[in-house]
């Protein structure tokens, strides 16, 4: 079991930016691949970011390109969002997920899912 807790959310303005963190606990986190999800209300959750098991390799989803960067700290067993350029199509909870596999996109493929924290971007 991994138990993931995200945190770093909250209400800004469009053009601000926000970190944030998802700390793990339980198996050894550097053995999973994370992602970033997010769901807005109405919509279906869906993928935001993913980064391998040592960080080396990220990939995002087009939406966020270039505004967003995951990272990981293996040894703090923490995962981050770095969130730039926030407009208020990025209002949504967000979640930190883990996989036994890299590179995914499907929420399917992720076993391990945080609470979430939520993201409110005033235009």
């Amino acid at each position: 079991q991994v138990q993931l807790v995200e945190s770093g959310g909250g209400l800004v303005q469009a053009g601000d930016s926000l970190r944030l963190s998802c700390a793990a606990s339980g198996r050894t986190f550097s053995a999973y691949a994370m992602g970033w999800f997010r769901q807005a209300p109405g919509k279906e959750r869906e993928f935001v970011a993913t980064i391998t098991r040592s960080g080396s390799i990220t990939s995002y989803a087009d939406s966020v390109k270039g505004r967003f960067t995951i990272y990981r700290d293996n040894a703090k067993n923490t995962v981050y969002l770095q969130m730039t350029s926030l407009k208020p199509e990025d209002t949504a909870v967000y979640y930190c997920a883990a996989s036994g596999l890299s590179m995914k996109t499907m929420s399917a493929y992720y076993d391990y899912w945080g609470q979430g924290t939520q993201v409110t971007v005033s235009s």
